[in-house]
């Protein structure tokens, strides 16, 4: 009934997208709004402002020649004054997101040995932030947290 009306509601941690005539317009905040579609405004679209988690299993070699699974876990958001830029620029995050962390995994543990990368767990996940916060800003996205869970050798290795 509110649809028919012009009213849409806009839940908590949520933003809308607003289009007029297939233009953005400008975003919504969480509550009730009026949207007259007789005169070309609609909803292109909400995007949730809560941290999300993705979990990335890498797989790569270390510099003394041992195949292992990196697993990172990243935590992001939409940051509401760019959530243009998150919806707009981006189609699909998560795979973005993946494909930053991939680069970084593989480029910096082959440069350490077994004992090396187990030891600079946390130097790997800061390098893969860091690249993730500069790249992802542009797109209106921050990266809130990102860990190295695990670094999985070869089965062969551990039997």
């Amino acid at each position: 009934m509110g649809q028919a009306l012009g009213l849409v509601q806009v839940d908590q941690s949520t933003v809308a997208i607003k289009e007029s005539f297939g233009k953005f317009d400008e975003i919504l905040e969480p509550g009730c709004h009026f949207l007259p579609w007789c005169i070309g405004k609609q909803i292109a679209g909400y995007l949730s402002l809560r941290v999300q988690q993705l979990d990335v299993r890498c797989e790569t070699k270390t510099k003394d020649n041992v195949f292992v699974n990196v697993v990172a876990s990243v935590q992001y958001r939409a940051l509401a004054d760019k959530a243009s830029d998150a919806f707009y620029r981006l189609s699909n995050t998560r795979e973005q997101i993946q494909s930053y962390v991939f680069d970084v995994i593989r480029a910096s543990v082959p440069k350490m040995n077994l004992d090396d990368a187990f030891e600079q767990k946390n130097e790997i996940a800061k390098a893969v932030e860091d690249e993730l916060e500069k790249a992802m800003s542009m797109y209106g996205y921050e990266i809130v947290q990102t860990l190295i869970v695990d670094i999985e050798p070869d089965e062969h290795l551990l039997g």
